[in-house]
């Protein structure tokens, strides 16, 4: 199915460790997050789309996640490995990418979002899934290579307000575009690991879904991480028709991400403490906060004091989930958990609350900030259940 022979291969005094070359990757992966979040709906809506039709092109990335993370979840535990798939999936998101400058017309543009969702998205749990791995084997520590990731969040973020100040929106897709090329480019340099291989043919799904404490981890982590539909989709459109600059809107979302950093710098020492569900439950009652604050006000002040939050609503759920994943499902059923996690727990959570921002912020404006808290407190609920039926150990299916 991928191609075999096609890599890069540097001699090894110049090569890096797998820790540097993961960490390569995530900086590359989130320099396409950093553009995309905070401003592809400004591209969007230079489009001439409407703020429900927003909604709709950021949702149906999350739609295909559904089916495309499991399936490629399920492939890739068959195959073992991990780098060739990614390579093929990053350089399908170029491809895709590349088609946005054509499509003028909203069923063009759908149809162009839920290709490239279907590539991009399939990413995410694949990079998660090896680092975790990679890093139980060498000793090294999942956060402090994710957070890679996040400082690439914060500058792109920072650099692109920075770009678009005064400049057009046609900006916003050309720093897509070379992000996206710079993660395919990226792939080529990840360590070529290999694993146990499942071979069971209902091991992609039923087995996990029919567990409780499974369905319980993804009904917490879907809750907490989907509350975040206003802020992904409409905070940037809401703080700009608040007076906001673009220059300050791309510090709003820096600082929410350094606070990101710093809980995966320091969370290994929380999750000892916490564990991983514990963590989530926590991560759920600072998003009912957060949310709660931002639907109240846009004033500037607030916003910094709240934005800090993400550290937990966003990390701290990550950080918990990942964990959860490595340790309660079957290990040859890893990158199915982590792939059906990443469709289930976060695809339609998100799929279902984006549309669902949309014609909140449209009807509520900042409003419906409020009804993310209760979203992110609901979860918090879900993740008390998990802690009292889960004992930390391996799951049995």
């Amino acid at each position: 199915m991928y191609p075999t022979g096609f890599t890069i291969r540097l001699p090894d005094d110049f090569r890096p460790g797998p820790g540097a070359r993961l960490s390569l990757f995530y900086w590359c992966l989130f320099l396409i997050i950093g553009v995309y979040l905070p401003f592809w709906p400004i591209w969007l809506e230079s489009r001439g789309m409407t703020t429900a039709e927003i909604g709709f092109l950021l949702a149906v990335g999350t739609w295909v996640k559904v089916f495309a993370n499991p399936l490629v979840g399920h492939v890739v535990d068959r195959r073992g490995d991990r780098r060739r798939p990614m390579i093929v999936l990053a350089g399908a998101s170029l491809v895709f990418a590349m088609l946005f400058a054509i499509a003028t017309d909203f069923w063009t543009l759908l149809l162009i979002s839920g290709l490239f969702g279907f590539a991009l998205s399939s990413l995410f749990p694949l990079s998660d899934n090896l680092t975790v791995r990679v890093a139980s084997e060498r000793e090294l520590q999942y956060g402090r290579v994710r957070l890679w990731g996040s400082i690439s969040f914060i500058v792109a973020a920072i650099l692109c307000g920075r770009v678009l100040e005064g400049r057009p929106e046609g900006w916003v897709l050309a720093m897509v575009l070379m992000a996206v090329a710079a993660t395919w480019l990226s792939t080529f340099l990840l360590p070529d690991a290999h694993w146990p291989t499942a071979h069971e043919r209902k091991s992609i799904s039923f087995r996990l879904l029919r567990s409780p404490v499974f369905f319980l981890f993804l009904a917490g982590a879907s809750l907490i991480q989907s509350s975040h539909a206003v802020y992904y989709g409409f905070a940037t459109l809401y703080w700009r028709s608040a007076g906001h600059s673009d220059v300050m809107i791309g510090w709003l979302w820096a600082e929410g991400v350094i606070a990101e950093v710093v809980l995966f710098i320091f969370g290994g020492t929380l999750l000892a403490r916490l564990g991983p569900v514990w963590l989530m439950v926590v991560a759920g009652l600072a998003g009912a906060l957060r949310w709660g604050v931002t639907g109240l006000t846009a004033d500037l002040v607030p916003l910094l004091v709240v934005q800090a939050l993400h550290a937990f609503t966003f990390a701290a759920t990550h950080l918990g989930a990942v964990h959860f994943i490595a340790r309660a499902p079957p290990p040859s059923l890893s990158a199915s958990a982590q792939s059906i996690y990443s469709a289930l727990g976060t695809g339609v959570g998100f799929g279902v609350t984006m549309p669902l921002a949309g014609y909140l912020y449209a009807q509520f404006g900042g409003g419906a900030f409020l009804f993310m808290g209760m979203m992110a407190l609901v979860g918090a609920g879900c993740a008390v259940l998990l802690a009292r039926r889960w004992d930390g150990n391996t799951i049995s299916l």
